[in-house]
Protein backbone atom coordinates (compact mmCIF):
# COMPACT_ATOMS: atom_id res chain seq x y z
CA UNK A 1 0.00 0.00 0.00
CA UNK A 2 1.47 3.36 -1.03
CA UNK A 3 0.56 6.49 0.89
CA UNK A 4 1.19 10.16 0.24
CA UNK A 5 4.23 9.88 2.53
CA UNK A 6 6.20 8.47 -0.40
CA UNK A 7 6.44 12.00 -1.80
CA UNK A 8 7.33 13.85 1.40
CA UNK A 9 10.89 14.58 0.27
CA UNK A 10 10.07 15.50 -3.35
CA UNK A 11 10.61 19.18 -2.41
CA UNK A 12 14.32 18.41 -1.92
CA UNK A 13 15.07 17.05 -5.40
CA UNK A 14 17.48 19.27 -7.31
CA UNK A 15 20.46 21.51 -6.61
CA UNK A 16 20.85 23.77 -3.60
CA UNK A 17 23.09 26.31 -1.92
CA UNK A 18 23.35 25.40 1.77
CA UNK A 19 24.31 27.49 4.79
CA UNK A 20 25.56 25.37 7.69
CA UNK A 21 25.35 26.63 11.26
CA UNK A 22 27.17 24.17 13.53
CA UNK A 23 27.71 24.30 17.25
CA UNK A 24 31.49 24.28 17.81
CA UNK A 25 31.30 21.64 20.55
CA UNK A 26 28.46 19.25 21.15
CA UNK A 27 27.02 18.23 24.51
CA UNK A 28 29.40 20.49 26.47
CA UNK A 29 27.17 23.52 27.07
CA UNK A 30 28.92 25.40 24.25
CA UNK A 31 26.99 28.32 22.74
CA UNK A 32 29.48 29.29 19.98
CA UNK A 33 28.42 28.61 16.41
CA UNK A 34 30.39 28.37 13.16
CA UNK A 35 28.68 29.38 9.92
CA UNK A 36 29.91 27.95 6.62
CA UNK A 37 28.52 27.55 3.13
CA UNK A 38 28.25 24.63 0.79
CA UNK A 39 26.06 23.04 -1.82
CA UNK A 40 23.88 20.00 -2.21
CA UNK A 41 22.23 17.81 -4.79
CA UNK A 42 19.31 15.45 -4.16
CA UNK A 43 17.99 12.88 -6.62
CA UNK A 44 15.19 10.29 -6.40
CA UNK A 45 16.21 6.62 -6.43
CA UNK A 46 14.48 3.22 -6.58
CA UNK A 47 11.55 4.49 -8.65
CA UNK A 48 10.67 7.07 -6.00
CA UNK A 49 11.02 4.81 -2.92
CA UNK A 50 13.90 6.94 -1.73
CA UNK A 51 16.44 9.60 -2.52
CA UNK A 52 20.16 10.20 -2.37
CA UNK A 53 21.60 13.56 -1.36
CA UNK A 54 25.21 14.66 -1.52
CA UNK A 55 26.29 17.69 0.50
CA UNK A 56 29.57 19.40 -0.32
CA UNK A 57 31.06 21.35 2.59
CA UNK A 58 34.44 22.65 1.35
CA UNK A 59 34.98 25.01 4.28
CA UNK A 60 34.67 22.01 6.62
CA UNK A 61 36.85 19.84 4.39
CA UNK A 62 34.21 17.17 3.94
CA UNK A 63 31.47 15.76 1.76
CA UNK A 64 28.43 14.08 3.26
CA UNK A 65 25.54 12.03 1.99
CA UNK A 66 22.05 11.17 3.09
CA UNK A 67 20.27 8.04 1.97
CA UNK A 68 16.52 8.22 2.58
CA UNK A 69 14.30 5.18 2.12
CA UNK A 70 10.52 5.10 2.39
CA UNK A 71 8.65 2.04 3.71
CA UNK A 72 5.04 2.14 2.45
CA UNK A 73 4.02 -0.63 4.88
CA UNK A 74 4.78 1.58 7.89
CA UNK A 75 4.52 5.01 6.21
CA UNK A 76 7.95 5.80 7.69
CA UNK A 77 11.16 7.18 6.27
CA UNK A 78 14.60 5.98 7.39
CA UNK A 79 17.39 8.54 6.97
CA UNK A 80 21.01 7.38 6.96
CA UNK A 81 24.05 9.73 7.04
CA UNK A 82 27.71 9.23 6.14
CA UNK A 83 30.59 11.59 5.41
CA UNK A 84 34.21 11.54 4.39
CA UNK A 85 35.03 12.27 8.05
CA UNK A 86 33.24 9.09 9.14
CA UNK A 87 32.73 6.88 6.07
CA UNK A 88 30.05 4.57 7.45
CA UNK A 89 26.28 4.74 7.44
CA UNK A 90 25.14 6.09 10.79
CA UNK A 91 22.15 4.38 12.44
CA UNK A 92 18.93 5.62 10.82
CA UNK A 93 16.65 8.39 12.02
CA UNK A 94 13.09 7.16 11.46
CA UNK A 95 9.92 9.19 11.20
CA UNK A 96 7.47 11.02 8.97
CA UNK A 97 6.03 14.39 8.08
CA UNK A 98 2.92 15.62 9.89
CA UNK A 99 1.37 18.98 8.97
CA UNK A 100 4.45 19.96 6.93
CA UNK A 101 7.03 19.16 9.63
CA UNK A 102 9.20 16.06 9.42
CA UNK A 103 10.51 14.60 12.71
CA UNK A 104 12.96 11.68 12.59
CA UNK A 105 14.50 10.05 15.68
CA UNK A 106 17.17 7.45 16.26
CA UNK A 107 19.88 6.24 18.58
CA UNK A 108 23.60 6.78 18.12
CA UNK A 109 26.76 7.20 20.12
CA UNK A 110 29.05 10.18 20.56
CA UNK A 111 32.38 9.84 22.31
CA UNK A 112 31.20 6.60 23.92
CA UNK A 113 27.98 8.19 25.16
CA UNK A 114 24.49 7.04 24.10
CA UNK A 115 22.70 9.85 22.28
CA UNK A 116 19.17 10.21 20.93
CA UNK A 117 19.37 12.07 17.64
CA UNK A 118 16.49 14.03 16.14
CA UNK A 119 16.31 15.50 12.64
CA UNK A 120 13.61 18.11 11.97
CA UNK A 121 12.66 19.28 8.47
CA UNK A 122 10.46 22.38 8.29
CA UNK A 123 9.93 25.65 6.45
CA UNK A 124 9.91 23.75 3.15
CA UNK A 125 8.94 25.65 0.01
CA UNK A 126 9.79 25.34 -3.68
CA UNK A 127 12.87 27.51 -3.12
CA UNK A 128 13.95 26.91 0.48
CA UNK A 129 13.98 24.45 3.35
CA UNK A 130 15.44 24.09 6.82
CA UNK A 131 16.95 21.02 8.49
CA UNK A 132 17.92 20.92 12.16
CA UNK A 133 19.73 18.32 14.25
CA UNK A 134 19.22 17.88 17.99
CA UNK A 135 20.91 15.60 20.55
CA UNK A 136 19.51 14.35 23.83
CA UNK A 137 21.35 12.38 26.51
CA UNK A 138 18.33 12.10 28.82
CA UNK A 139 15.87 10.17 26.64
CA UNK A 140 14.36 13.31 25.14
CA UNK A 141 13.70 15.28 28.33
CA UNK A 142 16.00 18.01 27.00
CA UNK A 143 17.47 18.65 23.56
CA UNK A 144 20.59 20.44 22.32
CA UNK A 145 20.30 21.94 18.84
CA UNK A 146 23.74 21.57 17.27
CA UNK A 147 23.42 21.87 13.49
CA UNK A 148 21.11 23.86 11.21
CA UNK A 149 21.15 23.78 7.42
CA UNK A 150 19.32 26.45 5.45
CA UNK A 151 18.68 25.34 1.86
CA UNK A 152 18.22 27.85 -1.01
CA UNK A 153 17.30 26.54 -4.46
CA UNK A 154 19.83 27.18 -7.21
CA UNK A 155 18.46 30.12 -9.26
CA UNK A 156 18.62 28.09 -12.51
CA UNK A 157 16.14 25.60 -11.00
CA UNK A 158 13.47 28.08 -9.95
CA UNK A 159 10.64 28.21 -12.48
Amino acid sequence: MTTDGAHDFDFLHGDWQVTHERLRERLTGCSDWDVTSGSGTCRPILDGCGNYEELRMPELGTTGMSLRLYDPATDLWAIHWASTLNPRLDPPQVGRFVDGVGVFDGQDEMDGRAVTVRFVWDETTATSARWQQFFSVDDGATWEKNWVMQFRREPSEVS
